[in-house]
């Protein structure tokens, strides 16, 4: 059934997970001294891969856990963690600097060759973050219209995460330092309110008789 909160809380948790103003100024170091159609080129081919990567999360993540014997509860709270302390990153700046890295370890590696691939699509933008985000989103989706519903969250998030990287340049402007410090920082705490509602649902399910 079309449950309108449910689908606003995964819309809200992954766009919160893929950080798109955060994630701007890093895809304009990253293509620099491209022109506009080479940076369309990129953004285009990482927003579909990094789609294609959390869509198969969505769809098999859990029978994957389920192979390996790790119950839904128990992934809710790992994975809960694992979004708060990556909450804890953007509060405290931590995760953009480590991005900016990732950023300047792939231009000297590769010079710019298939960026598309890595850094973009992984880990920048299906992160470990926003991958575990979409498994445990998936848990709350069972059903097969469920799941549609969920990819097409998936599919808006991504297509929100291209628009920003096409308008990098007049975000980061806009936002600037002041701006993106703010901006990570709000994200950050609502991320980590999310995280902890995961927690604790994961605990009762651990726990449910």
């Amino acid at each position: 059934m079309f449950n309108l909160d449910l689908l606003v809380n995964a819309l809200t948790t992954l766009l919160v997970t893929l950080d798109p103003p955060g994630l701007a100024p890093i895809f304009l170091s990253l293509t620099v001294g491209m022109s506009r159609q080479d940076r369309l080129q990129v953004a285009t081919r990482g927003s579909l891969i990094a789609f294609f990567i959390l869509a198969a999360f969505a769809l098999f993540g859990d029978g994957i856990l389920g192979l390996l014997g790790i119950s839904i509860g128990a992934f809710r709270i790992a994975g809960g963690l694992l979004l708060f302390w990556i909450s804890f990153e953007m509060i405290f700046e931590k995760r953009q600097e480590r991005k900016e890295k990732t950023g300047e370890t792939a231009i000297t590696r590769d010079h710019l060759h298939n960026i598309a691939v890595f850094p973009l699509a992984l880990p920048l933008i299906a992160g470990p973050g926003a991958i575990s985000a979409t498994i445990l989103l998936g848990s709350s989706f069972p059903a097969v219209i469920d799941r549609a519903q969920l990819l097409a969250v998936i599919a808006v998030s991504m297509a929100l995460l291209f628009l920003a990287l096409m308008i990098a340049e007049r975000i980061d402007r806009f936002l600037g330092a002041t701006g993106r410090a703010i901006l990570t920082r709000l994200l950050g705490v609502i991320l980590a309110a999310l995280a902890v509602q995961f927690v604790v649902d994961g605990v009762r399910s651990a726990f449910q008789v």
